[in-house]
């Protein structure tokens, strides 16, 4: 069993900052959990360690770093974009730091007091008053959350996108628009993160070269620590983990750690909106209800008609009993809104999603795969406790896994109950050849 431990237990630490601080989602798992899981698994070089939910990358950089070959999974393109970039050692960090300084003068030399480049797409009068319709386009920028960043920093960055593209090859821009995510999220716009996503102090202004070029050095000086390791397999694929048997060789994997979403109304599209739109990942509606349909049911938000991950799991009467608790719950509530109406039903997707995986995941597993997945219990559906990590057991159970441990990570507060909720690592066997 971990150690009984609270939300700071999630933190990074200062010791790995390197290549995991380039871009980090706000719900992503530490590294040294990871360490711990690899050293518990006795997983070591000649190894192949799978995260199906890589996110942004935990897994497959401290892998890496232990010099073990890993491979990720993830159907957003914003976390296969991050991912991809953090395992990708091989550039040469005297050209990254020229690559910087390049875009910089680049950027300090382009006529902004005269009049906005046209390459951006301006209209004659500039900004449209608190939007950034005049650069993106407005079917564009209604991607965006409300205010998410001010009209003259937008004007920047997207400025410091055109130079990026236009100087260096395509590795190298590929560093600098990671970069530049994370000075958007953390320096640049005026978004705040808690239990959600959402808009703070708005700034009328931001310091978007700067905060990009520290970055980009800090980058610079983690490569050159970390090129002796380039050569170690890291790979990245853009899919959905529901259907992970169907991209990977059968009995190809020797350990799984992992963090899925939990059922907790969280809109994982959302937390990375902003990014996601700024560097072109997402441009439409479509797009982002494509990359909703890929991704595994946690939210209201992406539950469409035609979903039936729910019939997987129908003969689980503990699923359907909690579903049955909340849409009583709903009732007695009154509560009629049309996402209220699918709490108890994304419920039920979420464990049939995760049911999918756990079963296409069996043939890639070595005899004797070790898994860890970090999922955590929640209350965020009219207060009705779902004992994740426990469920997630039982499911694994029936599909031929051995659990070894439910160890506790750490408590979280959650301000649906006003209680402390369990996040647990379920620990799993794969026994079969």
């Amino acid at each position: 069993m971990l150690e009984t431990a609270s939300a700071n237990r999630n933190q990074l630490r200062s010791e790995d900052r390197a290549v995991h601080d380039w871009y980090r989602f706000v719900q992503s798992f530490p590294p040294h959990l990871v360490r711990s899981y690899l050293d518990r698994f006795r997983t070591v070089p000649g190894h192949l360690v799978l995260d199906p939910f890589c996110g942004s990358g935990t897994t497959l950089v401290e892998c890496k770093k232990q010099g073990i070959a890993s491979v990720g999974m993830d159907p957003h393109p914003m976390a296969h974009f991050a991912s991809s970039v953090k395992v990708n050692w091989t550039v040469d960090s005297s050209k990254l730091s020229d690559y910087t300084r390049a875009v910089e003068r680049s950027f300090e030399a382009m006529p902004f007091g005269a009049g906005v480049p046209s390459q951006l797409g301006f209209d004659g009068d500039g900004f449209v008053a608190n939007s950034i319709d005049g650069q993106l386009g407005q079917d564009v920028a209604k991607l965006l959350i409300k205010n998410s960043i001010s009209p003259e920093p937008a004007r920047k960055v997207l400025a410091l996108l055109l130079k990026i593209n236009e100087h260096g090859d395509d590795e190298l821009s590929q560093y600098g628009r990671l970069a530049l995510a994370h000075s958007l999220v953390n320096e640049v716009s005026n978004l705040k993160f808690g239990p959600e996503v959402g808009v703070g102090a708005v700034k009328a202004d931001a310091p978007v070269v700067s905060s990009w070029s520290q970055r980009m050095d800090c980058m610079a000086n983690d490569v050159q620590a970390v090129r002796c390791l380039s050569e170690v397999q890291a790979d990245v694929m853009n899919c959905d983990a529901r259907n992970a048997g169907q991209f990977l060789k059968p009995n190809s994997i020797d350990a799984v750690i992992t963090s899925p979403p939990y059922p907790n109304e969280k809109d994982y599209t959302r937390t990375t909106r902003l990014e996601s739109v700024l560097l072109g990942l997402i441009s439409t509606r479509q797009e982002l209800r494509h990359v909703k349909e890929n991704l595994l049911r946690s939210n209201t938000r992406g539950v469409y008609k035609s979903d039936d991950d729910d019939q997987a799991v129908a003969n689980f009467k503990s699923i359907a009993d909690i579903a049955d608790a909340i849409e009583r719950r709903r009732v007695e509530l009154g509560k009629t809104s049309g996402f209220e109406r699918l709490y108890s039903r994304v419920t039920q997707l979420y464990f049939g999603g995760m049911f999918k995986h756990l079963s296409s995941l069996r043939s890639a597993l070595r005899p004797g795969a070790k898994l860890a997945y970090v999922v955590g219990d929640q209350a965020s559906y009219l207060r009705v406790m779902i004992p994740t990590g426990q469920i997630l057991a039982d499911m694994a159970v029936s599909l031929g896994y051995r659990v070894t441990d439910i160890d506790l990570f750490r408590t979280r507060f959650s301000t649906a109950t006003g209680d402390h909720l369990r996040e647990e690592v379920v620990v799993l066997e794969w026994a079969h050849g």
